[in-house]
């Protein structure tokens, strides 16, 4: 099943000179780089990418909540609230620098970019992996610092978000069609 996703390679990812070793990633998994820009995100992008939709806002929110509790610290604030706070940090953070935005296609896209970025904690996350093998960072780190934690790579989470994602960073003319010489021993 050929999908396409998006992925964007963040500032942090950026500034330490990561955008070749993350390309070069997908690509030798049979990934087809079909589109990619490095922009520096406005306000009203980064805002498009993360929207201000309840449903996401309450599970973020909730997320945060139950990280929390594990560490043994509660929370008082409804889901809703915290998941706005945590997406001002989120816009923040992508709008700090430049963005590498790549559109990626092929056989379960969406799935295999996830699975080659790794768990979003890179503490956790699985050698062999983008975040596992280039950063460090927890979420304690980013709590401590008031800040999302720096972990390389965005990819989207599913084929209904990768389509929605694509629109607000690509328009269909910057896309490529074309054919990889190697698809056919690769599939």
């Amino acid at each position: 099943m050929i999908e396409r996703t998006l992925v964007l390679i963040k500032p942090d990812g950026v500034a330490r000179g990561l955008i070749g070793e993350c390309v070069k990633r997908f690509e030798q998994r049979g990934l087809k780089v079909v589109g990619m820009k490095m922009i520096r995100p406005d306000a009203k992008l980064v805002g498009d990418h993360y929207t201000d939709d309840l449903e996401w806002l309450t599970s973020v929110g909730r997320k945060t909540k139950v990280s929390y509790e594990k560490k043994g610290m509660k929370m008082d604030k409804p889901d809703v609230e915290i998941g706005r706070y945590v997406r001002k940090w989120l816009m923040d953070y992508l709008a700090s620098g430049p963005v590498v935005a790549l559109v990626l296609e092929g056989h379960h896209a969406v799935e295999i970019a996830r699975k080659l970025c790794g768990d979003t904690e890179p503490r956790v996350a699985l050698p062999g992996t983008i975040r596992g093998d280039l950063s460090v960072e927890s979420y304690m780190i980013g709590d401590e610092k008031q800040r999302p934690v720096k972990n390389v790579v965005h990819a989207s989470g599913s084929v209904k978000e990768a389509e929605s994602e694509m629109k607000v960073w690509f328009s269909e003319n910057e896309l490529c069609s074309y054919e990889r010489v190697d698809w056919a021993a690769i599939h």
